[in-house]
């Protein structure tokens, strides 16, 4: 018996698109710029995946960002972050890196290992605007502090952020409100797992091993492997029905409603902000 009423439907469905970043990273850009305003507060979500070296090997020399912030999750594989605030971490399997660019920092992620797989995502949350310009600020969560729970249905959570079966996330934040959950289910198909969510929270689902369905009474929507599920909006949760082994994130946050202006690696509300942004970066303003 579900103990949600009015659980979600699927609006579409996503294909990522493979591209290159950094210094010719191959990765799978699942969201996209297109999708900012309908997934508000979430700006970009890249999955990444490869035991070629040569597909992740460059990795991200020193860059830039202003306005926003990252959230980059190791499911394995090794890769050390340096700011031009002074932070270092390395970040490894099931691992979380939380970076708060604010005001604008310059840092760098270069693998740390020569062979062997890496995967992961980065998602690029948006701050509000009174708080673009905040002073940066960076957190390296290392797996055995990411918070775990498990339903009564044998499903895995891994809290990132929000909260869920009575279990908070690693991490919280006020005017986003973020649900960001790894979900692991067990060796076994047909099992079934249930998220409450708010209302007027944007959500998707991204499943990265195995397949599932999103259950909205009779109707069922089959998501596959490396394809994103854009949540419906309103209603008061999920239901997810998976094959076996299948794992997938639940991503969901609350809109800012607020202008949304991108010049790559610098979010802010307008052109001239953005133009501001682009002079300090020259200027050596940036960390």
């Amino acid at each position: 018996m579900s103990t949600l009423s009015q659980p979600r439907g699927v609006e579409r469905l996503v294909q990522g698109q493979d591209t290159q970043d950094g210094a010719g990273v191959r990765l799978t850009r699942v969201l996209s710029h297109d999708l900012q305003e309908r997934l508000d507060p979430f700006l970009m979500l890249d999955a990444f995946g490869s035991d070629n070296p040569g597909d992740y090997i460059a990795g991200f020399p020193n860059h830039p960002h202003r306005g926003f912030e990252t959230v980059t999750y190791m499911i394995a594989g090794r890769m050390r972050h340096k700011d031009s605030g002074g932070n270092e971490g390395l970040l490894e399997n099931g691992g979380v890196q939380w970076m708060t660019a604010g005001r604008g920092l310059i840092h760098s992620e270069m693998p740390e290992q020569e062979e062997g797989a890496m995967e992961g995502f980065q998602l690029w949350l948006n701050l509000p605007s009174k708080n673009k310009l905040c002073e940066p600020w960076y957190r390296d969560i290392q797996s055995a502090d990411i918070p775990e729970v498990t339903t009564e249905q044998g499903v895995l959570i891994r809290v990132i952020a929000g909260r869920t079966h009575g279990t908070d996330g690693a991490m919280q934040r006020e005017h986003t409100e973020p649900v960001y959950l790894d979900l692991h289910f067990p060796d076994r198909d047909n099992t079934v797992f249930e998220q409450s969510l708010p209302a007027t929270h944007n959500a998707f689902v991204y499943v990265y091993r195995g397949g599932l369905e999103v259950v909205q009474g009779e109707r069922t929507t089959a998501v596959p492997i490396k394809r994103m599920a854009v949540l419906t909006n309103g209603g008061d949760g999920v239901v997810l029905r998976a094959q076996a082994n299948t794992r997938a994130i639940v991503i969901a946050g609350q809109p800012l409603n607020e202008p949304i202006a991108q010049y790559g690696p610098f979010v802010m509300n307008t052109r001239e902000e953005l133009v501001q942004a682009v002079d300090d970066f020259r200027a050596g303003l940036m960390g």
